[in-house]
């Protein structure tokens, strides 16, 4: 397939007009406000004498807005190369997040850290591989989930991150129990964007973009109120 070849599976898009998305495209500007968020609790950390930030941590904020505007190209010109500016934004904060929580245990080896990255650097370019170069109309109109099945590894991920947490009272367990809880939210309009199409034209992937930024945005809090995310 070339890059140029459009893309649309989503209700919104009734036409190929760069504005023809506008709800799913202006509600990623909840991703860039998730990381602005995150920026203003880093500046109030180190003006109360708190540590300055990691730099996973700002290239997790960065990664952060690398989203929304990678979303915002993929439904505004709709078609390959924006879907892969799209995924690889997403599916990098993802791995980037999960390597941080496995690693940020205070007596971490590199060796471990060496054989986390990459075990998640695997994963991840696997499923980068197979979901944006397989997201079509096609696909998505047989498939009961419409495309959301992808997001399976996320939400395990999530739901690992946060029994750990809880388990060890790690005072970022209720940031990760908020992020996923917005998740698994998101995930149901996400779901039912084309099957509720005829009654709502506007289709429901714009609340997809705006729980996701809030996820974005309680996975961010809980890295700077609390580095230690799972340490005991």
């Amino acid at each position: 397939m070339a890059l140029t070849d459009s893309v649309d599976i989503y209700c919104e898009r009734i036409g190929t007009a760069f504005w023809a998305e506008p709800f799913n495209a202006l509600s990623n500007a909840a991703f860039v406000l998730a990381a602005l968020w995150a920026l203003v609790t880093l500046s109030q950390r180190i003006k109360s004498g708190g540590a300055p930030a990691a730099p996973i941590d700002r290239a997790l904020i960065a990664l952060a807005a690398l989203i929304g505007v990678g979303s915002f190209l993929f439904h505004t010109f709709a078609n390959r190369w924006s879907e892969w500016a799209d995924t690889l934004p997403i599916w990098s904060f993802v791995g980037l997040y999960v390597f941080a929580a496995i690693t940020d245990a205070p007596r971490t080896t590199p060796r471990k850290r060496a054989i986390t990255g990459g075990i998640v650097t695997l994963v991840v370019g696997y499923i980068v591989a197979m979901t944006a170069t397989g997201e079509a109309a096609e696909t998505n109109a047989v498939d009961p989930l419409n495309g959301s099945g992808q997001y399976a590894p996320a939400l395990i991920a999530l739901l690992i991150v946060t029994a750990i947490a809880t388990r060890r009272r790690s005072p970022a367990a209720r940031w990760f129990a908020l992020a996923t809880s917005a998740f698994l939210i998101s995930l149901f309009f996400r779901t039912f964007d084309m099957a509720w199409c005829e009654t709502w034209p506007v289709g429901t992937h714009f609340m997809w973009h705006l729980l996701n930024g809030l996820m974005v945005g309680f996975l961010l809090q809980a890295r700077i109120r609390s580095p230690r995310l799972t340490a005991a």
